[in-house]
């Protein structure tokens, strides 16, 4: 496959041009006019390797206020440059200078030094500085004999250099100083040797020395020739044939299979520094000359650090990291066969930073912290020292706290200030740094010019600065086109050091940005006009081309850019700069190559760029040489699951990161697609993996982001289309540090077990999410909707009880972790409830029969719910007298409150029973019965309506009622005609009378008396015994009439017929309650 590329621009295109857009983490500087300890500002490289021939120079120089003093130590011990002639310090800076133009040796003066600027503020130290002169030693003599070697079989000639410091640079030459032509069989090691992969006659034509040049002297030595002979089967010397493939069947030379020169054997194994180059070199033997290839097991190589060298004999990785560790192999085939050798890197590391300690400035009562983390393979130690002396000897401070990699500050005061040095170290090396303290009162102030020009590039993340200083340190506000509000949020982001970030650059972002500093003592501002400017796009792209040697070639590359920036098109072949000779034609959107050779091929890359920014890209050409590519000659094998990664191995330590890598197992001819990182914590679950992160094949390290305070152990499966590896051995166990819980318990629930409790629980946080040793819950809970206080208890469980509860009532619940290092989050409220009880009787049952066929029940909810209701149960049953029925059952959801029930005969009754269900049980019951069928609701209602409140009153007001109509009546019937009271008895009444007792009187005549004994039947009507007399008899042939006024027309008619004559013998007078059923 052809290959086409196109890369993003580097950081610094991106800067501004007028305004400094630094680093988030940039220190912050003191003004110069302000006082503040030793800083040191330039020093001489740790290994400092000098010209002898030239005189001495050791820098050191300082700033501080006031201007710091210095002095040396030589090998740990005080230099006394006083008493040396030949030394001497430059005035207002520490550096040395070592004279030897009268004389002395510059030997005299290796050592290892280190300078001390001092101010009354604190002392600042300078690396430890490694002083060595460049040595060029004479090569020894010695006599070579010739070299002598059958035609076909390979040779090295060695070189075994002088050392030199620095080590020479090699090449080969003949006796004539002409160079040796080198090719893929002919070839010189990076140890020097010169390697033959088979010898032909042609070889015997010149003589063959090794040259050292040495780079401080500039000076070559020469070792003695080695002179060659060549035994053959063919003295016939045919040059036509050189490089032709028949070549060797022609000299009669057999054909081998390949062979390691260097490194010999089938495996070997290089260790190389974090940060260096990697080189790795196979150089073989065989007839035909071997073909070489690179391979990475597990992966594929790194392409954008990757090249190969010598002829594809070597692989040279840039700046190495860890998960360039691993396995690689080079395979060297021919038409004979192949072989290869499989190299183990393994990457160590020097010290490195990862937070480096910076100047501290505070305000007095202030509490601040200087922090030294720095990783190394092994992990480095850590000491600390105050103005260039160990810590553990410094005068005690009460207001300084050592925490190991961190010293703290607690109210500081102007007699802390100081300069601190924190060295970290390891078998690689070591790093050095000062950081100050310093205790000021200033108010803020702005350190860069004012409406300053920035231009930046459309769509790109762009951060703008504002260096500033105060102390205490201001408080930083961003302001555009002089709106109230300030920015931060959406598109803005403002971090703790007062940069304004802008996520994505657009045309609305022009304008005027304004910084605004403030802190207690007062307040500074500056601007800034922002210009967003088109980027440079390359819009038609060179592609991959194969070409026959002797054609012409074009690469495109046509740009759009802004048009007030200025472009620059400038080519690369194999990321170097293109030379443009005489068969090249380079044009404003185009690269031509005229009569393209083999030394054409490569990779060539476009790179289009304004002062602004750049864009570039890359493709590749093919050259077409007489004789075919060589072939993988990798044999086809079964296919299987890899085999375990091993050597797993931490670094990058980190607070809440760590990198692991490891070295991939054979991929047993199916490639690794997918690596599982697994982790082992042996806190809550020891024993127990979980899967950390999943990542692709092609790498061998990663980065595994990490919770606090975790005893982390991990371990890696391998996973190809087969099927997965055997886990790898566990890596060394790791522990974060640990801080606060960042979240806290989830499924947080309120719930009773009793009437009268709540259950809370919540599911416990695991091993990651803990943060910190002795893991506990805050719980608080109260009544909803009330004003009460909370209720706290701390609980190291999953759950707490809370007793004493009332039945069924809501509560606000807050469940919060806590750790020994602080509290979670500020929790969120849910709402749990107290235990339920059985409900109350359900209200207003009703039961209606709207017809024979159909029972209708209606009711309410319970009261007094007393929980959450799940249903109704109905119990019901039909009886006929004492004959009962089959009980039914009938469950009803908690929102149904009728029923409508079929009649299963017309006769029979039903008693109903119903209850309300919550989740403890059924309550309290109401019983109903259907209404009784028609034959008996006669009686019934009579029995009923007798003793019912409402009947008697209605009764007793119809009896008030007829009482008055009774008087009325009487009266009326005496204002009617006249009729003598006492006919027979004229004279007055006396006490003696009955009827005076009474009080009655005797208004009809003796042939008219009512009849005595009426009485009233069961059935309500009256039944006279021996008379029918009513009022209407009175009247004249039974008409009585009545006038307007009430009183009757005519005079009593007396109705004497034989039934009414012997029936009169009362001389009473009319019974009131015959007088109501005669009206009647």
């Amino acid at each position: 496959m052809l290959r086409m590329a196109r890369q993003q621009p580097p950081p610094w295109v991106h800067a501004a041009v007028l305004f400094c857009l630094l680093s988030l983490s940039g220190a912050i500087e003191i003004p110069m006019d302000l006082s503040q300890p030793p800083t040191i500002t330039k020093q001489s490289v740790k290994d400092h390797i000098v010209d002898p021939r030239d005189n001495i120079l050791i820098e050191c120089e300082a700033k501080g206020n006031p201007a710091p003093s210095f002095h040396w130590t030589r090998n740990s011990k005080f230099f006394n440059i006083a008493k040396d002639p030949r030394v001497s310090m430059r005035r207002r800076s520490g550096t040395l200078v070592i004279d030897f133009r009268s004389g002395g040796r510059p030997e005299d003066y290796e050592g290892e030094y280190q300078c001390f600027a001092r101010n009354k503020f604190g002392t600042a130290l300078s690396n430890r500085i490694r002083l060595q002169v460049s040595k060029s030693p004479l090569w020894p003599k010695e006599n070579l004999d010739p070299v002598v070697v059958q035609e076909g079989a390979p040779l090295t000639l060695q070189c075994n250099p002088p050392p030199g410091l620095p080590s020479p640079v090699i090449f080969w030459m003949s006796s004539s100083m002409e160079p040796i032509t080198q090719d893929k069989r002919v070839s010189q090691g990076h140890n020097g040797d010169l390697y033959f992969s088979n010898v032909m006659l042609q070889d015997t034509q010149t003589d063959y020395s090794c040259n050292a040049r040495f780079h401080f002297t500039h000076t070559i030595q020469q070792k003695n020739a080695f002179t060659l002979r060549v035994l053959t089967n063919n003295p016939y010397n045919d040059s036509s044939l050189r490089n032709h493939p028949d070549m060797y069947s022609a000299r009669g030379v057999a054909e081998r299979t390949p062979s390691f020169m260097y490194p010999q054997g089938t495996a070997s194994s290089q260790m190389v520094l974090r940060g260096m180059d990697l080189l790795l070199e196979c150089i073989a033997s065989g007839v035909p000359t071997p073909d070489i290839a690179w391979y990475k097991k597990g992966g594929d190589l790194p392409s954008d650090k990757a090249k190969f060298e010598n002829f594809n004999k070597a692989l040279r990785i840039t700046n190495v990291s860890e998960e360039d560790s691993g396995e690689y192999f080079c395979l060297a085939s021919n038409k004979m066969g192949s072989i290869r050798h499989t190299i183990s890197v393994r990457v160590k590391a020097a010290p490195y930073w990862l937070d480096e300690p910076k100047n501290l400035i505070l305000a007095p009562g202030e509490d601040g912290r200087l922090v030294c983390r720095a990783n190394g393979n092994p992990k480095p130690t850590v000491q600390w020292m105050v103005n260039g002396e160990p810590l553990q000897s410094a005068p005690r401070n009460p207001n300084r706290e050592v925490a190991g990699d961190t010293i703290i500050f607690r109210d500081t005061q102007i007699s802390s200030r100081a300069v601190y040095q924190c060295n970290t170290s390891n078998e690689h090396g070591y790093l050095l740094a000062n950081a100050f303290v310093s205790v000021l009162d200033v108010p803020p102030r702005m350190l860069s010019p004012r409406n300053q020009l920035i231009r930046v590039i459309l769509y790109n993340r762009t951060r703008l600065d504002c260096p500033f200083f105060g102390s205490p340190i201001p408080t930083l506000r961003w302001f555009k086109n002089g709106q109230g509000s300030n920015l931060d949020g959406g598109n803005y982001h403002v971090y703790e050091n007062g940069s304004l970030e802008i996520e994505m650059i657009r045309k609305e972002d022009q304008g005027i940005y304004t910084c605004v500093a403030t802190n207690i003592l007062g307040k500074a501002e500056n601007q800034v006009r922002l210009e967003v400017k088109d980027p440079t796009r390359i819009f038609r792209m060179p592609e991959d081309q194969v070409a026959k040697r002797g054609t012409t070639v074009q690469l495109e590359c046509r740009v759009k850019h802004d048009p007030s920036l200025k472009l620059t098109v400038a080519w690369l072949k194999d990321d170097e700069p293109l030379y443009i000779g005489n068969r090249m034609k380079k044009e404003d959107d185009s690269l031509t190559i005229f009569g393209v050779a083999e030394r054409d091929q490569g990779s060539y890359t476009c790179i289009a760029s304004t002062e602004l920014d750049q864009d570039l890209a890359k493709a590749y050409l093919t050259v077409l040489a007489d004789q075919a590519t060589p072939t993988n000659r990798l044999a086809a094998l079964p296919k299987g699951r890899p085999d375990r990664p091993r050597d797993l191995e931490l670094t990058d330590l980190a607070e809440r990161s760590v990198r692991l890598t490891w070295i991939p197992g054979d991929d047993n001819n199916s490639p690794i697609t997918d690596y599982v990182v697994q982790f082992e914590e042996d806190q809550f679950q020891p024993g127990v993996w979980h899967d950390h992160s999943k990542f692709p094949g092609s790498v061998n390290s990663a980065v595994l982001q990490l919770s606090p305070y975790v005893n982390y152990q991990f371990r890696v499966i391998a996973i190809n289309e087969v099927g997965s590896s055997h886990p790898s051995l566990p890596s060394e166990r790791y522990r974060t540090s640990g801080a606060p819980p960042e979240s806290n318990p989830a499924d947080v629930k309120g719930e009773g077990t009793r009437k009268n409790n709540m259950e809370i629980t919540w599911t416990p946080m695991n091993a990651t999410s803990a943060f910190g040793p002795n893991l506990r819950y805050i719980v608080k809970w109260r009544r909803r909707e009330t004003r009460e206080t909370w209720n706290n208890v701390t609980v190291w469980g999953s759950r707490y009880v809370v007793g004493q509860t009332p039945v069924y009532v809501p509560y606000e619940i807050r469940v919060q972790a806590e750790n020994d290092f602080g509290k979670g989050p500020e929790p969120n409220t849910v709402i749990g409830y107290s235990g339920e009880d059985l409900p109350s009787a359900p209200r207003r049952f009703r039961v209606r029969q709207p017809n024979l066929e159909t029972i209708n029940l209606e009711w309410d909810h319970p009261e007094h719910p007393n929980g959450i209701l799940i249903g109704y149960t109905l119990k019901y049953v039909a009886f006929n007298g004492t004959k009962l029925g089959k009980q039914m059952v009938e469950n009803f959801s908690p929102n149904q409150t009728k029923f409508t029930m079929q009649r299963a005969d017309p006769v029979s009754r039903y008693r109903f029973t119903l209850s309300a269900r919550t989740q403890v049980g059924s309550g309290e019951a109401v019983t109903e019965e259907s209404p009784a069928p028609p034959n008996e609701a006669y009686t019934n209602n009579q029995a009923d309506i007798a003793t019912q409140g409402w009947f008697i009153g209605l009764m007793c007001a119809i009896a008030l009622l007829v009482l008055i109509l009774l008087v009325v009546c009487f009266i009326k019937r005496s204002r009617g005609g006249k009729y003598p009271v006492r006919e027979k008895k004229d004279v007055p009444l006396g006490p003696e009378d009955p009827k005076e007792e009474d009080g009655s009187f005797d208004y009809s005549d003796e042939d008219n008396k009512p009849l005595q004994g009426s009485q009233t039947s069961l059935d309500g009507t009256i039944k006279q015994q021996e008379s029918d007399d009513s009022l209407v008899d009175y009247g004249e042939g039974g008409e009585g009439q009545f006038n307007e006024d009430g009183s009757f027309i005519g005079q009593y008619t007396v109705k004497k017929d034989k039934e009414e004559t012997e029936g009169n013998e009362s001389s009473e007078a009319t019974s009131p309650v015959n007088a109501i059923y005669s009206l009647a």
